[in-house]
Order: C-alpha cells, then structure tokens, then sequence
C-alpha cells in the first residue's frame, strides 16, 4: 500500500512539474516580442488585385495570412500596425500613378509607426512552388530577417525555394528592416489549395512569428 502512494506521489509530482514547465513557457512565449513595433503590410488591395486564378485573388489571401499574422505577433507581445485591414490600397485621386502612390504612403506608414520592422505578405506566380523571402540590401539587417524566416518554411513546409534579393520600389526605398514574403504560388494546384486552407494560412502565419523572434535574439 505504500508502495502505491509513493507512486502517486511521484506521478503527481511531475505532473505538477510538467504544468509549471507550460505556464512558463506560455509567459515566455507571450513576452519575446514585448516592446517591439512590426508592420504587416498586405500586399495589394482595392483596384489592385496582385496575382489572381478565377475568382480567387491575392489580395484577399494576403489580408487573411496578414490577420492571423497581426494576432500570433501580439500574443507574442508585439505591437502590430496593418497597413490596410479591408479591401484598400493607399493611393489618392491625386496621384498620376496610382500605384506608385499606393507603395510611397505604405513606405511612409511604416515609418511613421517608429517600425522595428515590417512584413510584406504577397502570393507568388510562375513555374514553381513552396514559399520563399526575399530582401534588399538597403539595410544589412534584412537578410538576417530573411534567413531566419525562410529556416522556418524550410523546416515546416520543406520548401525548396531560396533567398533572393529584390530591387523592387518598396523595398529599395524603406530603409527600416523588413522582407517580402512569398506565401506560395497560387499558379501551382496544390499551393492554391493549402493557401485558401484556414489552418495552412495559421502555420503560415506561425512560422513568420517564430522567424521573427530568431532574427530579434540574433541582433540583439
């Protein structure tokens, strides 16, 4: 009979071990971004839909990937600006070209915040597959943003996709750290599939998260 209770004893005790351990680890979890200012910005929106396959566009799969993202870095502890939370783009009836209007005032969103650093959520088109980064060499911080996101899809998604550079407007003219995301290719059939899936959209988002928090402890 005292056998059984030591028994019990010790199975308790580490059971009560174990819940300490996941009440700790849930305390971390919520402070490794604390203090930290990111900008989501959904790629495209209003009159410009990106990329589209039928009736399915860009620029609606970038704002879902941008909501959940927005939510996984604040229960991380961040403070989280989106540059557009609808179906908007930021370009005036003044602009002679509307779109690059639309890329200056996201460059001047995300300065104006006092950004730590932002996120650009896109969907890719093309002969291939998997998700990718890509940065600017503006700010030699980028590529450590874009290395540790990428060693995230690589070990959740065993994308084969690698690190690129890009020239294009936006990136080339924010000299606050920050990346483009390629979520995946809405050409491909399967990458469509998962990218309308609520729960690859989650992971998608999950993986950013974790990126993010490896490229803060490595600069720091």
């Amino acid at each position: 009979m005292i056998r059984k209770y030591k028994v019990l004893f010790f199975i308790l005790f580490l059971l009560l071990l174990f819940s300490l351990q996941l009440v700790e680890a849930k305390k971390e979890e919520k402070t490794n971004l604390a203090g930290k200012i990111i900008t989501v910005d959904p790629g495209h929106g209003g009159r410009d839909s990106g990329t589209m396959y039928g009736k399915i566009y860009e620029k609606d799969l970038n704002l879902e990937i941008s909501k959940k993202l927005k939510t996984v870095l604040e229960e991380a502890g961040a403070t989280v600006y989106m540059i557009r939370e609808d179906d908007s783009d930021l370009s005036s009836k003044w602009d002679a070209q509307k779109k690059r209007g639309d890329l200056y005032r996201r460059i001047l969103f995300i300065q104006e915040k006092k950004s730590d650093l932002y996120l650009s959520i896109h969907i890719n088109w093309g002969n291939g597959t998997g998700q990718e980064v890509l940065y600017h060499p503006i700010n030699e911080k980028n590529k450590v943003l874009a290395e540790s996101i990428l060693r995230e899809f690589q070990q959740k998604f065993h994308t084969e996709r690698v690190l690129k550079k890009t020239n294009l407007y936006l990136y080339s003219n924010t000299r606050v750290p920050g990346v483009l995301i390629e979520c995946g290719f809405l050409s491909n059939a399967n990458d469509r599939y998962l990218l309308q899936k609520e729960s690859h959209q989650q992971q998608l988002a999950e993986a950013i998260k974790k990126g993010v928090i490896t490229y803060f402890s490595q600069i720091e």
